[in-house]
């Protein structure tokens, strides 16, 4: 999972990013609108955290621009301007959540996977694709009811395969999504290619029903084994 986090106060920037790293979330920042405009032209994101009052304009215009581009980032409005216009616009607006300032850690942590749970479709933290089960609050995976031990980017790279069934995902995008933008330095993909072989292996030895399929020349796609 995939967060972006717009917010000007840099120590309240540091404490919210220290603590959503900490949660397993691949965590990016940025501090004004320019930094938040390009960031979401060039990435994905699965929930973005945007501060309405942002030292070169409001943030409102950065929620207007996501919807422009046709993106479908989740989006929950932090601010200290508690006011119900606001409130109201930037959800009229597509926003998906809105949390005053100040907020605790533990209630933004909830709102994000709130949130996050609507966009995968899950219900009660619980997704499912064929007989694979996936637990988005323990982090737990089962295939045919059996628990099944995924490292950590492994975990990732599933989730976000689950997410997006039948869809066809390019490997940089993917790449980009557990790793973060800093994968912009990357000189191949050979690491993705390796935790794919590795995440096959495993799902085939637990009897999984599904298919990670290799699409020549642009990335993967995940299916049911019958499609």
């Amino acid at each position: 999972m995939k967060l972006l986090i717009i917010e000007d106060d840099q120590s309240l920037r540091e404490i919210m990013h220290r603590s959503l790293t900490a949660e397993g979330y691949v965590v990016e920042t940025a501090a004004n609108c320019f930094e938040a405009e390009d960031k979401i032209a060039g990435y994905e994101y699965d929930c973005i955290m945007l501060d309405i009052m942002l030292p070169d304009g409001n943030g409102l215009r950065i929620l207007e621009h996501i919807k422009a581009l046709g993106k479908n980032d989740r989006v929950i409005i932090i601010s200290a301007r508690d006011s119900l216009d606001d409130k109201i616009k930037g959800l009229d607006m597509g926003a998906d959540d809105y949390l005053p300032k100040p907020f605790y850690m533990a209630e933004l942590s909830a709102r994000i996977k709130s949130v996050l749970r609507r966009g995968a479709g899950a219900v009660n933290n619980v997704m499912s694709v064929g007989n694979i089960t996936l637990d988005l609050q323990s982090r737990r995976i089962a295939i045919a009811g059996k628990d099944v031990l995924l490292l950590k980017k492994e975990f990732d790279i599933l989730l976000y395969f689950m997410q997006r069934p039948g869809h066809i995902i390019d490997k940089a995008v993917l790449a980009e999504a557990v790793w973060g933008d800093h994968i912009d330095m990357a000189d191949n993909f050979q690491f993705i290619y390796a935790q794919i072989k590795n995440l096959r292996k495993k799902l085939a030895e637990a009897g999984a029903d599904t298919n990670i399929k290799a699409v020549y020349g642009f990335g993967y796609k995940f299916t049911e084994a019958a499609e």
